[in-house]
């Protein structure tokens, strides 16, 4: 059989073993949640609740402030503590509404089309999608219901569906696969009747035989490929996952659907079938907790707004032993000053990394071995643009390819000098955004 990919990536330990056959578990909600109305690409939500009001569970506390923009529900019922900053992943204080838990969970009214769907004008199905407040749970958390909305002259031949779940460590989607395969699957039947796609793939690694057959088998009588891919790293990332399944390649400046295509996580796709089948809107997710400090690695079903200080003393995590606290995977997630932050729709996984698993080496000076460029799955040449951020050279920078790095760190991770290259660009990336914001480009 032919495995599937595409030019460059590297290979790291993918580390998954502690977790890989860790079902998911329900997480109890604590007794507050501080909800943050940033979790999403796009304009945050507008709060529109008050201190002092009562909240059900899945009612709306924060409106779209926009059209790329996603609604935010309350992830337990009881009483608004208040509207205030509250810390961030980012590590700035973000707009939160704090809900103190009743722990009763009395739920709003939720109603779906059920199987209606199949006949349901893709509109309707769209609306569903924007009321649930879905964004994209691989990571980017992209609003769902803009990427169902592209403009007449791009239309979609095919829908992808995420399963590589490249990333080290992280595990979530593989068990979402495995546990709630006929709900991905009606996810992806959703997307593809709303965006009017003839072709439906599901890409996964082959180091995940068992989420393989799980979705093969739950596709049986299914007009949906089940395309086996390479285990490297950013197989999952979108345009190296078109590469590989479509051969088609994303131009420069582009998006999938400049190519006639649409990615959605699998994760994404089982929130969709809940949606539109059920009516139910997303406040909570699977998030693997793991790392050599962590005593009970699991895939928790977490409630959006829980502080991550609860999540991992639930998995007995030792922060005392770590290295290194990371939001999402080791590759492109956020490391952590402390826990003070919550989980959002994003917050694939909770790594606690000891010291063997950090290589803190400080770096050296660039040797000339090409090894980021080999890496590279954009075909850019890392050394030297990293050289031109540092040096402050960003118009150069830019001419060269800069805007067009996906931050994936293969480049950093194949570096025999440590250089910190992802870090590099990912700060002059920010300097020509802030330019161009000051020149009034956007």
């Amino acid at each position: 059989m032919r495995l599937l990919t595409f030019r460059g990536g590297v290979k790291p330990d993918d580390a998954k073993a502690r977790t890989a056959r860790a079902a998911i578990t329900p997480l109890p909600a604590p007794a507050e949640v501080a909800v943050p109305m940033s979790q999403h690409i796009g304009a945050p939500a507008r709060p529109c609740v008050a201190a002092g009001d009562e909240v059900l569970l899945g009612q709306v506390v924060g409106e779209p402030d926009g059209f790329v923009s996603a609604a935010v529900h309350a992830p337990v019922s009881g009483r608004v503590g208040a509207v205030e900053p509250r810390p961030g992943q980012l590590g700035l204080p973000v707009s939160c509404v704090v809900i103190e838990n009743d722990g009763r969970d009395r739920a709003a009214e939720f109603s779906g089309l059920g199987q209606a769907w199949s006949a349901a004008d893709p509109g309707r199905i769209r609306d569903l999608v924007a009321a649930a407040g879905l964004v994209g749970m691989g990571g980017a958390a992209f609003p769902t219901h803009v990427k169902l909305s592209p403009p007449p002259d791009r239309p979609i031949d095919a829908v992808i569906l995420n399963g590589a779940e490249c990333e080290p460590y992280l595990t979530a989607d593989h068990r979402i696969m495995l546990e709630r395969a006929t709900d991905v699957l009606a996810g992806l039947a959703i997307v593809r009747r709303v965006l009017g796609a003839k072709r439906a793939v599901v890409g996964i690694e082959e180091n995940k035989p068992d989420a393989i057959a799980a979705m093969r088998d739950a596709a049986e009588d299914a007009e949906i490929e089940i395309a086996v891919l390479a285990k490297k790293y950013p197989q999952g990332a979108e345009k190296q996952l078109i590469d590989a399944v479509l051969g088609r390649e994303v131009p420069a400046g582009g998006l999938p659907m400049d190519v006639g295509c649409v990615v959605q996580n699998v994760g994404t796709a089982a929130a969709v079938a809940d949606a539109v089948i059920r009516g139910r809107p997303l406040f909570e997710r699977v998030v693997t907790v793991t790392g050599s400090p962590v005593a009970r690695p699991a895939n928790m079903l977490v409630r959006v707004g829980t502080p991550v200080a609860a999540v991992i003393e639930a998995c007995g995590g030792d922060l005392a032993g770590t290295a290194k606290l990371v939001l999402g995977g080791p590759m492109m997630g956020l490391a952590q000053a402390d826990t003070a932050a919550t989980v959002t729709k994003g917050t694939s996984g909770i790594l606690l990394l000891g010291p063997a698993e950090v290589d803190a080496g400080p770096p050296s000076p660039c040797i000339r071995c090409g090894r980021c460029v080999t890496a590279c799955p954009i075909r850019l040449v890392p050394t030297e643009i990293g050289n031109l951020a540092v040096r402050g050279l960003l118009e150069d920078a830019e001419r060269i390819g800069i805007m067009d790095c996906i931050e994936c760190g293969s480049c950093a991770f194949a570096c025999p000098s440590r250089i910190p290259l992802a870090q590099q660009i990912r700060l002059g990336k920010a300097g020509i955004l802030a330019a161009r914001r000051g020149k009034g480009r956007g």
